[in-house]
């Protein structure tokens, strides 16, 4: 497999959004090319050069190697992935089973509340560490009410026989909600009494290539 880069990540470390790109390239073996944002304190994403890039102002932002295009959507980034690593091992086309009736729609659902817990763990996750002007309260009230839907999501897949979100199988669907379900402690939302999520969370830590970032630790971390 080539190692040139396939893609330039605009990232943040603390970011969980910016992590689930950079454990998707990992845990799919995609080479690339980080920049760092000054996001905090130097709220570097708001100013004009980078709203060039992205008028939106948000992290992280991918560009294509190939061809330049710019992605700044999370879950767009990691279907591309899943598609561009599919390219180079068919093994690959797994973690994105969009052609499949069953599986294509609940991965598709299961991202979006990916996208979900991003704003609410991940906002009251912003107010707590960064003092972010928002009703941390009310985000804290929704990310308990995000990790009991993703509990009895992941207890309803243990009763038909699955491990996984989407299927019987990892998929982008697991990363796009995984980073923000486990740094939960940070917010204040704590995993006990939560046995399917913590089951979860400890299997995609197994994952091979799994890497970590500040507040997610390895596996051997953690007996």
């Amino acid at each position: 497999m080539s190692t040139e880069p396939a893609f330039t990540l605009y990232d943040y470390v603390l970011s969980g959004n910016c992590y689930k790109i950079r454990l998707a390239a990992a845990l799919l073996a995609v080479p690339y090319e980080a920049v760092a944002v000054d996001f905090y304190p130097g709220f570097e994403h708001r100013g004009a050069a980078f709203r060039t890039l992205n008028p939106a102002a948000t992290l992280p932002v991918l560009v294509t190697a190939d061809d330049g295009t710019v992605l700044t959507e999370t879950n767009a980034m990691l279907t591309w992935l899943a598609l561009r690593a599919a390219q180079g091992s068919p093994a690959a086309a797994a973690w994105y089973p969009a052609s499949d009736p069953v599986l294509g729609p609940r991965l598709v659902e299961v991202m979006a509340f990916g996208a979900s817990l991003t704003g609410s763990i991940g906002l009251v996750r912003l107010h707590d560490m960064l003092g972010w002007p928002v009703d941390g309260e009310a985000a804290w009230q929704a990310g308990l009410q995000d990790l009991r839907r993703l509990d009895l999501m992941l207890t309803e897949r243990q009763i038909d026989g699955e491990r996984w979100l989407a299927g019987p199988e990892p998929t982008i669907a697991d990363l796009a909600c995984f980073p923000y379900a486990a740094l939960s402690p940070d917010a204040g939302l704590e995993h006990d009494g939560f046995p399917a999520l913590r089951q979860w969370l400890y299997q995609v830590r197994a994952l091979p290539g799994f890497i970590t970032m500040p507040g997610i630790h390895d596996l051997h971390e953690l007996r």
